[in-house]
């Protein structure tokens, strides 16, 4: 390993879609971080790593990676942009001296780009913007350099915050420019940028002579040695073999253990290293259990670091053992305690969320997190890992106080086409949503900022997605809980319920599809009380999907001519969240996703509402 003197620790931050990933792409390739012969080089969004981030087109979890440029290691640590994944923004902050802060030259900061700027700003990171995509024909780069200046300025509590450098890009093609060019298709590179990286973003190779101090930020799982700790060398030097303490937040040691092996990031490879100085972000084995949050110290030095704060979740879903009829066959592990086992494993690293028991149901677990999305993506997850289960509907997380009930608000950013603005205000004002602004652009279109609470919100984006044919972007920033504000009832249309089990056929989706919009293709196995389509009116009806023609002896009665059937229309989990109302469950394996309802027979649905209705009243 070669004696760094200088190392810069570096995250990129960034609404959702404004172009973090392929900003860091351009940093890599053009570095030389990667061979010319080396897959790589031909690759997009090297960082989205995973499947569901490449399938999403989103970045989910934070990940780090290095380049060598003059002589510095720049470590790069690539953030996610959604609101709903601000956990892992939280949590790597502390890492960084400084910030890449992208910027959409067409959007403008949004309110993602004003979550994770504040993050950055409390831990006094400093700051490069960077309007990216200046190239787009809708771009406004002085009307959004002067709204991002009004947001720093908004949210600075240091005057030395105010006086950082710009930037403009053309991420996707691996250009920078200090100054607007005259011709985007000049040649450029990015260089201008690594330039501005190593003058402005403050040296992390200090106090080297002090004692080890880092604290632990994240953990990665290796087949051989265990779980490896990650975080950032807070000062000192730590040598593989070296004895250390770790530590709780409340300064309690917790044991003395030897550095077994050590790891540092060399591009988007790990590689083995017997040292490793301040600055350096580094995977350490030896220390076998910890947490996110703790300390890991040199011994004569039993000082722990602040710990990471993490935003409470504010949204909750029920997750039990899947019942069905075909879990056995299509899944790998569908037991309550698997499904606990693994929930729990899965919050050591996701901080965002969180689990307790079910208090009506011994064998369910209650999963808070931050939104729709996170839920979806964690059940997603789950599923591609062999395991089956049934979630119940969202709920907003409520918090009682002194003065009474209180509930999660969010500030809400609309961007829209003009012919939209009608359909989305009307919608909005059904749910109470309080308007704070409204910008109108030739080129953007509508921006308009909205304050409404999370319970209102819920199942939004996909009503306006409807209404606007996907023309429409939503984004979230928490406000925090404030008094309860009513909800205006919404009522659901009816479903299609499957009153018998056996395969759909043809004849059946027909007779079903004149009711409704169906769930299942012909030869889908179904079973009874499945959801298998949707009513254009409030009542749910039941329909048996399996019927098929009868028979004669002589030919088919009935109508000879082939029956033609629309598609089925099939939900993402995230969708299926939205859709599902409180007496029904989304049903997922591995092979599928399914919606039902919680009582599967008739006779069980019949008892289920008296009891309800005896109990109001």
């Amino acid at each position: 390993m070669q004696k760094l003197d200088k190392i810069i620790n570096l995250a990129v931050i960034a609404h959702v879609d404004h172009g973090k990933t392929t900003l860091v792409d351009a940093m890599l390739k053009q570095t030389h971080s990667f061979r010319d012969n080396q897959e790589e080089m031909n690759t997009d969004r090297i960082m989205d790593s995973n499947d569901l981030e490449r399938e999403k087109g989103i970045t989910i979890l934070s990940k780090n990676t290095s380049i060598f440029y003059k002589g510095v290691k720049i470590n790069i640590i690539d953030t996610p942009g959604h609101a709903d994944f601000g956990g892992e923004v939280e949590r790597v902050m502390n890492m960084a001296d400084g910030a890449l802060l992208i910027v959409d030259a067409a959007e403008g900061p949004l309110s993602q780009t004003k979550f994770v700027l504040k993050k950055a700003l409390e831990n006094n990171l400093k700051i490069i913007l960077i309007i990216n995509k200046i190239d787009r024909k809708d771009s406004r780069i002085n009307e959004v350099l002067a709204d991002t200046e009004n947001l720093i300025l908004s949210l600075a509590n240091n005057p030395d915050t105010l006086d950082f450098p710009v930037i403009y890009a053309v991420g996707r093609d691996g250009k920078a420019y200090k100054n607007v060019p005259a011709d985007f298709n000049a040649p450029a590179d990015i260089l201008p940028l690594l330039d501005q990286i190593i003058e402005t973003i403050p040296n992390s190779h200090i106090n080297t002579d002090k004692p080890f101090q880092m604290l632990i930020s994240a953990f990665e799982k290796n087949g051989y040695l265990g779980k490896l700790a990650m975080g950032r060398v807070n000062q000192g030097t730590i040598k593989k073999g070296q004895f250390v303490t770790l530590l709780s937040p409340d300064q309690k040691a917790l044991g003395n253990y030897k550095i077994e092996k050590m790891y540092i990031n060399e591009g988007m490879n790990k590689v083995e290293s017997d040292q490793a100085e301040t600055g350096e972000i580094i995977y350490i084995a030896g220390v076998p259990q910890f947490k996110i949050g703790q300390t890991i110290t040199d011994p004569q030095y039993q000082v722990a670091l602040p710990t990471i704060s993490i935003t409470e979740p504010t949204l909750k879903a029920s997750f039990g053992p899947n019942t069905s009829v075909f879990a056995k066959e299509e899944s790998k592990f569908l037991t309550s305690r698997e499904i606990k086992e693994r929930l729990a494993e899965e919050v050591e690293t996701n901080l965002g969320l969180r689990i307790e028991d079910d208090p009506n149901d011994s064998i369910r677990v209650i999963v808070s997190g931050r939104g729709e999305l996170h839920l979806a993506i964690l059940i997603e997850k789950l599923r591609r890992e062999g395991y089956a289960m049934e979630v119940g509907k969202p709920e907003v997380i409520l918090k009682k106080t002194e003065s009474g009930w209180t509930e999660p608000f969010s500030e809400l950013t609309v961007l829209t086409p003009q012919d939209y603005v009608g359909v989305i205000t009307a919608e909005l004002g059904k749910r109470r949503a309080e308007m704070k602004d409204m910008i109108t652009d030739d080129k953007a279109g509508i921006k308009m900022i909205y304050k409404i609470s999370e319970r209102n919100a819920l199942g939004l984006r996909s009503v306006l997605m409807t209404a606007t044919k996907g023309s429409v972007s939503l984004s979230y920033l928490a406000l925090g809980y404030e008094s309860m504000l009513g909800t205006e009832k919404r009522q659901r249309n009816g479903v299609l319920i499957a009153s018998e089990s056996g395969k759909a056929l043809s004849f059946g989706l027909d007779l079903a599809q004149k009711r409704g919009v169906t769930f299942v293709e012909p030869t889908e196995p179904v079973y009874e009380g499945q959801v298998v389509g949707f009513r254009p009116v409030e009542d749910d009806l039941e329909i048996n999907v399996c019927k098929g023609k009868q028979l004669t002896n002589m030919r088919s009665s009935g109508n000879d001519d082939a029956i033609i059937l629309a598609p089925a229309v099939k939900y993402s989990i995230e969708e299926a969240l939205d859709f599902i109302e409180d007496d029904e469950l989304i049903d997922v394996t591995p092979v599928t996703i399914r919606l039902r309802k919680k009582y599967l027979s008739k006779v069980d649905r019949v008892r289920a509402m008296r009891a309800k209705e005896s109990r109001q009243s």
